[in-house]
C-alpha cells in the first residue's frame, strides 16, 4: 500500500523589540537569570499589561509579507495552563480573533513553485525557560513576556524535504523584513511539527502527532523523516497511531512519546479582560505597507530581469539577504553580474560553508573583491591565482594589489619567457603532442597544465593554449 505524508508546521518567532510584549522589561539576550522581570511579566496580583506598539507593527509586517488577511478587530485571549515556566498560569495569546488569517508562502519544490497556505499569524507572549539538572530544575523568567509571533501553516506540506524548504523560505522572508534575528540557537525562532500519514488518494487526514524539541531546520527534517517511517511501519503492522506530543532526541535521531496531545478546549480560552479589543486604523496599516522592503521572490525576478542571471543564481543569491545586498553593491561598481554571481556561488560560498560563516563574517570589502576581478580582466593574474588570492584577502583583509606584489603573483607577461617553457613542454611530452596532432583534443589540456605547472600558475592559460597549438 502507498501512503501520503501530511505535515503542518507551527513556527514561533521572537520579535525584535527593545521591551517585552506587555511591560517595559528589556528583551536583551544573555542577561543574568531573572534580572529582566517585573510584576507584569511575572503576573503579580494587581499588575496590568499594556500592549507594545512596536510588537504590533512587526506582527503586521509579517502578516502582510505572508499575504494574510489582517483582521479589522483585534482581541487577546487567555490560554490557561499550568507549567513551571509560566508564572501567571496563563498565557496572553489570541484564539477566536487572531491578528491575521488565510495567507500563503510560495516555496520552490523540485523546481516548481508551490503555495503553502498559512492558517493564521497571531501575537502572544513567550514563556520562561527551564534548565533541567540531574535532580532538580532551575527557571529563568527573563524570556517570559517577550513578544512572540505564532505562524501556523495549513497541512499542505507533503514531505520532510518540503518542510525544510518551507522553513528556509519563511526564514528568508522574515530576515528581509527585519522583524527578528531568527537565531534558533538563542531560541528566537522555534518550530513544532504536526505529521500524519494517510492512504494515497484519501481525503481524510490520519491521526497526527506533534514533534517538539528541534533546534535547527535540519533537525526538523530528520525528526519528520523518522516519524514518517515510524507511522508507516505502525500502520503496516495494523497498529493504531496515537494522537500525542513527542520529543525529538538529536543524539539518537528518534522521537519519543512525551504526553497526549491537548485540544483547544483543554486550555479554557476566554477573552483577556485586561486588554480591550481594538481596530486597526487603515492609515496605520497603509503606512506599514508603504515601508515594506522588497521581498525575496520579487527581488529574484528583478535580478534575473535586470542583470540577466539564471534562475538558479538569482535564487541562491536572494536566499541570503546579506548576500543579495553584497551582490548588488558589487554590480554597482563592476558591471559584470555573471562573473560576480559565479564567484559568490562558487569559491566564496564554498569558503563560507567550510568555515561555518556568513558573507558578513568574511568582512570582504567589495572594492577588494572587485579589484581582484579587474586584475583578472587585465591579465595581471590568472583565474587560478585568483582562487588562492581570494583566501589570502579574506584571511589578511589586505588589498589584492598589495598581496599580488607582496607574494610575487603577477602573471608572466614576457611572451619570450612563456615561449621557451612551451618549447620545453613540447620536447618533454612527444606522446601528447602526437595525440593532439591525431585529433585528440584532450591532449591540449594536459600540455597547458604542464606549462602552468612550470610557471607556477603565472602564465595566461589562453595564451599558452594558443602558443602550443601554433608551435605544434
Amino acid at each position: 500500500m502507498t501512503y501520503e505524508t501530511v505535515i503542518g508546521l507551527e513556527v514561533h518567532l521572537q520579535l525584535k523589540t527593545e521591551s517585552k510584549a506587555f511591560c517595559g522589561c528589556s528583551t536583551d539576550f544573555g542577561a543574568p537569570p531573572n534580572t529582566q522581570v517585573c510584576p507584569v511579566c511575572l503576573g503579580f496580583p494587581g499588575s496590568l499589561p499594556v500592549l507594545n506598539r512596536q510588537a504590533l507593527i512587526l506582527a503586521a509586517k509579517v502578516a502582510i509579507s505572508l499575504n494574510c488577511q489582517i483582521a479589522k478587530l483585534i482581541r487577546f485571549d487567555r490560554k490557561n495552563y499550568y507549567y513551571p515556566d509560566l508564572p501567571k498560569a496563563y498565557q496572553i495569546s489570541q484564539y477566536s480573533q487572531p491578528l491575521s488569517q488565510h495567507g500563503c508562502l510560495p516555496v520552490l519544490v523540485d523546481g516548481k513553485e508551490k503555495r503553502i497556505k498559512i492558517t493564521r499569524v497571531h501575537l502572544e507572549e513567550d514563556t520562561g525557560k527551564l534548565f533541567h539538572q540531574s535532580s532538580y530544575s532551575l527557571i529563568d523568567f527573563n524570556r517570559c513576556g517577550i513578544p512572540l509571533l505564532e505562524i501556523v501553516s495549513e497541512p499542505d506540506i507533503n514531505s520532510p524535504d518540503e518542510a525544510y524548504m518551507y522553513l528556509r523560505s519563511l526564514k528568508s522572508v522574515l530576515e528581509y523584513i527585519d522583524v527578528s534575528d531568527c537565531n534558533m540557537e538563542e531560541g528566537s525562532l522555534r518550530c513544532d511539527a504536526n505529521i500524519s500519514i494517510r492512504k494515497a488518494g484519501s481525503k481524510e487526514l490520519g491521526v497526527k502527532t506533534e514533534i517538539k524539541n528541534m533546534n535547527s531546520f535540519r533537525a526538523v527534517k530528520t525528526a519528520l523523516e523518522y516519524e514518517e517511517k515510524r507511522q508507516i511501519e505502525s500502520l503496516e503492522k495494523g497498529e493504531r497511531i496515537v494522537q500525542e506530543t513527542r520529543l525529538y532526541d538529536a543524539d539518537s535521531g528518534i522521537t519519543e512519546s512525551m504526553r497526549s496531545k491537548e485540544e483547544a478546549h483543554d486550555y479554557r480560552y476566554f477573552p483577556e479582560p485586561d486588554l480591550v479589543p481594538f481596530n486597526f486604523e487603515d492609515a496605520f496599516l497603509k503606512d506599514i505597507e508603504n515601508r515594506m522592503p522588497e521581498l525575496p521572490l520579487a527581488l529574484k525576478k528583478r535580478l534575473m530581469a535586470e542583470y540577466s542571471i539564471s534562475d538558479y543564481d538569482a535564487r541562491c543569491i536572494v536566499g541570503d539577504k546579506n548576500m543579495a545586498l553584497y551582490f548588488e553593491k558589487c554590480v554597482s561598481i563592476y558591471k559584470k553580474p555573471k562573473e560576480i554571481a559565479n564567484w559568490l556561488m562558487g569559491d566564496i560560498s564554498a569558503y563560507i560553508k567550510e568555515h561555518d560563516l556568513t558573507i558578513n563574517d568574511l568582512d570582504l570589502k567589495t572594492e577588494h573583491f572587485v579589484g581582484m576581478l579587474k586584475m583578472i580582466d587585465s591579465g595581471l593574474i590568472s583565474g587560478k591565482i585568483a582562487k588562492s588570492l581570494l583566501i589570502d584577502m579574506i584571511q589578511t583583509k589586505k588589498d589584492p594589489c598589495a598581496l599580488v606584489k607582496e607574494k610575487g603573483l603577477e602573471q608572466i607577461s614576457d611572451e619570450g619567457e612563456i615561449e621557451n617553457i612551451v618549447k620545453e613542454v613540447i620536447l618533454e611530452n612527444p606522446k601528447s603532442v602526437g595525440d593532439l596532432k591525431s585529433g585528440k583534443e584532450n591532449a591540449i589540456m594536459f600540455l597547458v597544465g604542464k606549462v602552468m605547472a612550470k610557471t607556477k600558475g603565472k602564465a595566461n592559460p589562453k595564451k599558452v593554449n594558443e602558443m602550443l597549438r601554433k608551435k605544434i
